[in-house]
């Protein structure tokens, strides 16, 4: 497939994402959009009023931004971890392929 096209995947792959992003908060603008935390808190209360719970947290977040943020920094690293395999194996898999040979000598040809 020609570069060009390549392009307009990867363009519409990430307008496709970006629409099931907001789409469901343009869609459902008065919903609620809680954890599954406190789903699951919700429907455990429902199911059994008087369960008390077994253990206990660690260590409980000053705050709902802390808690926030220490969920971005874990997907953050988390996708770093994972692109950087990705990128490693692929890079892995160019430097030694016949897409390098072919590469070099495309290249000496100029």
């Amino acid at each position: 497939m020609a570069s060009g096209g390549k392009k307009w995947i990867t363009l519409l792959i990430a307008l496709l994402a970006a629409f099931l992003a907001f789409a469901p908060l343009v869609l459902h603008r008065e919903a609620e959009f809680a954890g599954a935390d406190e789903q699951a808190e919700k429907a455990i209360n429902d199911l059994a009023p008087g369960y008390k719970p077994w253990t206990e947290p660690l260590w409980e977040p000053p705050s709902g931004e802390v808690e926030s943020f220490l969920f971005a920094l874990q997907a953050a690293a988390g996708s770093a971890f994972i692109g950087y395999f990705i990128g490693y194996y692929r890079g892995k898999k160019v430097g030694t392929g016949e897409k390098n040979r072919r590469g070099a000598e495309d290249y000496a040809e100029h």
